[in-house]
């Protein structure tokens, strides 16, 4: 999938810019490469079309307003537990690890750490 994600970028410059601005300083590139993919996958009409630059009346109603920039902060939300989930081991309320659970369904991570949650470690000892 990844070199999917890739040839996609390459064919539209707007939307690899659009998630381009959507990476954290600091992120790794493992993470971001993953990040990405789940920024994409979930972004719907969040992300510009390919073609034309946008219009005066699109760049002015802009992703950041009202409902659609709820969306856009509640994507960035959900995209980055995910990726807390699958590269630090975050744990969150079973409501939130469903939906991004979800959300991040066909996404291979092959190199991803494996975690050992406070209570595995206590079943062990037990």
């Amino acid at each position: 999938m990844a070199q999917e994600v890739s040839e996609f970028l390459s064919q539209n410059p707007r939307a690899a810019a659009w998630v381009e601005a959507l990476r954290c300083d600091g992120e790794t590139d493992k993470h971001w490469r993953h990040r990405r993919e789940f920024l994409l996958r979930n972004a719907g009409d969040l992300a510009p079309a390919a073609g034309a630059a946008p219009t005066a009346a699109e760049e002015a109603a802009g992703a950041e307003s009202g409902a659609r920039g709820r969306q856009l902060q509640q994507l960035i939300s959900f995209s980055m537990a995910w990726a807390n989930h699958v590269f630090l081991g975050c744990r969150y309320p079973q409501k939130v690890m469903d939906k991004i659970l979800s959300m991040a369904e066909g996404i291979k991570v092959t190199d991803a750490p494996i975690h050992t949650t406070r209570d595995e470690l206590v079943a062990k000892k037990g």
